[in-house]
């Protein structure tokens, strides 16, 4: 049986307003055209806060009219939580039609692709009963947050690979307090994004059961 192809689209740093942008038009031309191929957003953002549709002003430990971070008020699940370099974010622009149309399923999907990541180095990752993310050793290592619009998906996941933690300390990521977030170079020193990268879409490709076609390799032959 042939997989499904899914589009790599592997950037570098993007202002998150641009990457918010550029998956709201992928969701609307799918929407459009269901038969068009799924994609996976890969990249890293400036330091920007970022708030689900009905998460709460009271886990921000600044005022957010007047601070000189970016804060986004977004269509995803959740609360708040915080991206900046060396955090891996991933948006998969995925048609549920053609995996499983169940949200729980998917977030667990999400969840199992990093697990596999961290087992690849010899990390026991783990989830918390209750709640959606990966934790490693008492630190939350990966924050989940989606959207679907009629079983097409946007926004994703974020795995602190080496970024400087001291963004989160300003609020309560995701709501929960009492449990630290953490980095993989916590555990692996000198572990860089970019290796890190080949890795999830190894097992991205493996977890969701598609054939991963990088846009930029497809394009330079």
């Amino acid at each position: 049986m042939q997989k499904r192809r899914c589009l790599l689209d592997n950037r570098g740093l993007v202002p998150y307003g641009i990457a918010w942008e550029a998956q709201q038009s992928l969701v609307a031309s799918r929407l459009q055209n269901p038969t068009l191929d799924d994609i996976l957003l890969l990249l890293e953002h400036p330091p920007v806060y970022t708030l689900g549709t009905g998460a709460s002003l009271d886990f921000l430990k600044f005022d957010p009219n007047r601070t000189p971070w970016d804060v986004y008020r977004i269509e995803r699940g959740g609360e708040v939580t915080y991206h900046c370099p060396g955090q891996l974010v991933g948006y998969p622009i995925l048609n549920l039609h053609h995996y499983q149309q169940d949200l729980h399923w998917y977030l667990r999907q999400l969840e199992e692709v990093i697990l596999q990541v961290l087992g690849g180095y010899g990390l026991h990752g783990y989830r918390e009963p209750g709640l959606t993310g990966v934790w490693l050793e008492g630190y939350k290592v990966a924050a989940i947050g989606i959207k679907v619009k009629r079983w097409i998906t946007m926004h994703g996941f974020s795995l602190n690979v080496c970024p400087d933690l001291q963004g989160f300390s300003r609020i309560i990521p995701c709501g929960i307090a009492g449990k630290p977030v953490g980095s993989l170079a916590q555990f692996i020193p000198d572990l860089e994004v970019q290796q890190v990268k080949e890795n999830l879409c190894k097992a991205f490709a493996k977890v969701f059961q598609v054939e991963l076609i990088d846009i930029a390799a497809r394009s330079r032959s």
